[in-house]
C-alpha cells in the first residue's frame, strides 16, 4: 500500500550541536565546546540509526542531511561512520543527496576532501555576509578571503554546492545588497539561501534589540524592497526562487528540504533533532533531548527520544498547508483533504484568490509574488 509519506520522500537529518563560536542571531541548539569525544559521538549516532531502522523497517533513502550547530567541526571518519551505517540499514537511491552544513574557515575546509571521500556530495557554506564588517557585527570567525577561497575549494571537490547570505542587516541599504548579491550570483554555485535577519527572543541580537541598543535595523518598506530585489536578482540569473528563501538553478533544489517542503518522512538524530516517522500507517512527531550530554547518555542506554507523538489528521492538514506553500509547486487539493479529512473552505480560496494572494486551479492551490511575503497571514486564513 502506498503511503502519504512516499508523496515527500525519505531523509534522515543528523544534528551535530557543537560550534566555535555562537552566533548573536542564532537560536538553533548549538553549543560552544573545546572538547568533545568523537569516538563517544560516532557510536551514539550509529546506534540510533539502527535503532530507527529496526522500527521503521526496509525504505529507500533518498537524502542524508548533516547540520548544526557546525558539522564541519566533525572528523571526516565520524560522517564515513554514520554513512556507511544508514547505507547498512536503508537502500540508498540511485540519486542519494548527502549534504553537509559547513563553515569557511581554512581550518574547516581542510576536511573538504575527507567529507568528499566519506561520501557526502552536497555542501552548504554559512557564507552569510561578503564585507569585513558585517561578518564580524554577525559573530563570524571567517574573514571574506576565507569565505571566498571555501567556494573556490568547495567547487573543486564537491558536485553541487549552495551558501547562505543573511540581509537586512544592521545599516545595510537596498544598494548594498543589490551589490552583494550580484557578486554572490556570479560565483556559479547551483543553489543559494538567502535568509532577511530575523530578531529571535532568547539570542544576543534579542536582548540587545529589547533594550534599544541593536540600532540601524531596515524599515518594514526597504525589508520588502530588498526581498523583492532579491526574487528579481536571482531570476535573472537563472535562479528564480522555488521557496521563500530558497533559490536554485533548474534541478538544483535541495532534494532534503523538498522533503520537508513535501511533507515528507525524515528521521531526526541528535541533540534538539525533530522527525516525522509513518509507523503502521500512522505519522508521528519526535523529538530527541536538547542537551548534548543527556542525549549522549540516552543514545548509549538505547534510545536518546524524548518524545514520540501522533499526529492528529488535522495537524497533518495544518502541517502540510504550511510547508507547501513555501515552495511554487505549492498545495496539492486532493492529498490536503485526505490528510485533513476536509477540503479547503472555498470561500476564504475565492478571497484570497481575488486579493491577488494565491493562484487557485482544479488540483493545486499557489501563492503568489504578491503573497509569498505574507505567507504567514494566508496560512492563518486558510487553516481557520
Amino acid at each position: 500500500m502506498v503511503e502519504d509519506w512516499q508523496s515527500g520522500g525519505f531523509g534522515l537529518y543528523i544534528h551535530w550541536p557543537f560550534c566555535e563560536a555562537k552566533c548573536p542571531y542564532c537560536d538553533f541548539n548549538s553549543f560552544v565546546s573545546r572538547s568533545v569525544d568523537h569516538g563517544a559521538w560516532r557510536d551514539a549516532y550509529i546506534s540510533e540509526i539502527r535503532r530507527s531502522a529496526a522500527e521503521l523497517g526496509p525504505r529507500s533513502l533518498n537524502s542524508v542531511y548533516f547540520g548544526g550547530g557546525t558539522p564541519s567541526l566533525m572528523e571526516p571518519k565520524t560522517v564515513g561512520s554514520i554513512l556507511d551505517e544508514a547505507a547498512k540499514q536503508w537502500n540508498f537511491s540511485n540519486d542519494i543527496e548527502i549534504t553537509l552544513e559547513a563553515n569557511p574557515s581554512s581550518v574547516e575546509v581542510k576536511r573538504f576532501q575527507g567529507y568528499r571521500s566519506a561520501g557526502v556530495n552536497r555542501v552548504s557554506l554559512g557564507v552569510q555576509a561578503l564585507n569585513g564588517p558585517d561578518l564580524k557585527a554577525l559573530g563570524r570567525v571567517h574573514t571574506v578571503a576565507e569565505a571566498l577561497d571555501a567556494l573556490k575549494t568547495a567547487k573543486s571537490t564537491f558536485d553541487r554546492i549552495s551558501f547562505d547570505l543573511i540581509y537586512g542587516r544592521q545599516n545595510q541599504s537596498l544598494e548594498d545588497w543589490q551589490s552583494e548579491l550580484i557578486q554572490a550570483v556570479g560565483f556559479g554555485t547551483d543553489h543559494l539561501s538567502l535568509y532577511q535577519l530575523t530578531i529571535e527572543p532568547g539570542t544576543a541580537f534579542g536582548d540587545r534589540y529589547k533594550l534599544g541598543k541593536l540600532r540601524g535595523l531596515p524599515s518594514e518598506d526597504l525589508g520588502a524592497d530588498m526581498y523583492d530585489l532579491t526574487q528579481e536578482i536571482c531570476k535573472a540569473h537563472g535562479m528564480p526562487a522555488y521557496e521563500v528563501s530558497n533559490h536554485a538553478a533548474p534541478d538544483q533544489q535541495s532534494r532534503h528540504n523538498l522533503i520537508y517542503w513535501n511533507y515528507g518522512d525524515y528521521v531526526g538524530i541528535g541533540p534538539g533533532a525533530h522527525g516525522r516517522v509513518t509507523l503502521n500507517g500512522q505519522r508521528h512527531a519526535t523529538e530527541t533531548h536538547l542537551n548534548p550530554t543527556t542525549w549522549l547518555t540516552e543514545a548509549r542506554n538505547g534510545n536518546a527520544m524524548s518524545l514520540r507523538s501522533a499526529v492528529s489528521s488535522t495537524a497533518q492538514g495544518e502541517e502540510y498547508l504550511m510547508m507547501s506553500l513555501r515552495t511554487t509547486l505549492g498545495l496539492d487539493r486532493a492529498r490536503h483533504e485526505r490528510l485533513a479529512g476536509h477540503p479547503l473552505d472555498e470561500d476564504t480560496l475565492r478571497h484570497l484568490q481575488s486579493l491577488g494572494m494565491i493562484e487557485v486551479t482544479a488540483t493545486h492551490v499557489r501563492t503568489t509574488s504578491a503573497g509569498r511575503p505574507v505567507l504567514n497571514a494566508i496560512i492563518q486564513e486558510l487553516a481557520a
